[in-house]
């Protein structure tokens, strides 16, 4: 008779982790969908996980437009990642993500050219210099490689790499239902373009580096949080992520 309530509270215990793991799922393919016609940027924010720990999630990132420099136009591209984040300190994070992504070529003077979804990588750190209270600060780095499959257009065969970099330094406030920060960012956007012997590395404009980031992070339980991560003024994209910290 005494074992029952063990019992019931390790059934009870079951069916919480499922519902927080539908929940978690629901949750995913919601922000996969929504964000993908939105604006903002990568999404890490200040949560960092712990001395020796890890954190990983799911995230979808769409770069809806980048205008290059010297009349090249804009680029595009839709990414998805696996993310993980290990805790070197517990003030400095490496930080490495792998999936998938695709290059949409918009240039002003020629036939437009969309890459089907290839490889693409990234990885990065981040140093958290404030942690008081409520309050926290960190010095970004990352940077993402997308690898598309070629593309013909009218008989030639074009080949294309998006290189995507930046620095950015972000503080956040700690509220009972949200963690929301704000920040700002310098980047750079190259996208290198191949066509037979030809190959140019057109760059993102210049005069458009620095822009503005703001974000939230939304728990579900201790564990489990959802990010969403706006950046404006030197692009516009669109980030959302569900994470886990083990």
């Amino acid at each position: 008779m005494r074992a029952m309530p063990i019992e019931r509270s390790k059934i009870k215990d079951q069916r919480s982790k499922i519902q927080n793991l539908g929940f978690l799922v629901v949750i995913f393919y919601f922000l996969f969908f929504i964000f993908d016609f939105c604006f903002a940027a990568p999404c890490y924010g200040t949560r960092m996980p712990e001395n020796h720990k890890v954190n990983m999630g799911v995230e979808s990132y769409t770069l809806m437009k980048r205008r290059l420099g010297d009349n090249y136009g804009k680029i595009r591209s839709q990414q998805q990642f696996l993310d993980l984040s290990y805790g070197v300190f517990d003030w400095f994070s490496i930080d490495l993500k792998g999936g998938a992504g695709d290059i949409r070529s918009r240039p002003q003077t020629t036939l437009n050219v969309d890459y089907a979804t290839g490889f693409a990588g990234g990885y990065g750190f981040r140093v958290r210099f404030l942690d008081k209270d409520k309050v926290k600060a960190v010095f970004c780095f990352q940077h993402i490689s997308v690898h598309p499959y070629s593309e013909e257009v009218n008989g030639v065969r074009n080949r294309g790499i998006l290189d995507d970099w930046q620095t950015s330094l972000l503080a956040s406030y700690k509220f009972k239902m949200a963690t929301p920060y704000i920040g700002t960012r310098w980047s750079r956007v190259d996208y290198i373009h191949k066509t037979g012997d030809d190959k140019k590395r057109k760059m993102s404009d210049r005069t458009r580096s620095i822009g503005l980031i703001v974000g939230t992070d939304i728990p579900i339980n201790e564990r489990i949080w959802v990010n969403l991560e706006g950046q404006f003024l030197d692009s516009s994209a669109a980030c959302a992520s569900v994470n886990y910290s083990f």
